[in-house]
């Protein structure tokens, strides 16, 4: 964004930092896209999974004897972790195996849940 056009954004000018934050402002597809992966992560049975995931790969029935689930259950969120590019799938024979995406998209999110899970354990 253009300096100008930052400037006619802010009601008043504070400090020469904010409008050099606002200069590299990620773009709204960016902010829409970090958001949807972290509504992933806001359901507990979902950050489960994916943390087990960023540990080991695992078969759908081993998950969801883990999690005390139905394999259709399972099934449905590691749908959704897979479309928000954290999980790949491999298929071996019959047996359906997720694991965390080799990207660096899902290290970081793999990272952010062990301090995550760190901090709110110690605390």
């Amino acid at each position: 964004m253009k300096r100008e056009q930052i400037l006619e954004r802010l009601p008043h000018m504070h400090s020469e930092f904010t409008t050099k934050i606002l200069e590299n402002e990620p773009p709204s597809g960016t902010v829409a896209m970090s958001a949807a992966v972290f509504a992933q992560l806001a359901d507990p049975t979902r950050l489960k999974i994916l943390w087990l995931l960023c540990h080991t790969g695992e078969c759908v029935q081993n998950i969801a004897a883990v999690m005390e689930m139905t394999s259709p259950a399972v099934s449905h969120h590691l749908s959704k972790l897979k479309t928000a590019g954290l999980l790949q799938v491999r298929k071996a024979g019959k047996e359906t195996y997720y694991s965390l995406e080799d990207s660096e998209k899902a290290h970081l999110v793999h990272d952010i849940i062990d301090k995550v899970f760190n901090i709110t354990h110690s605390a």
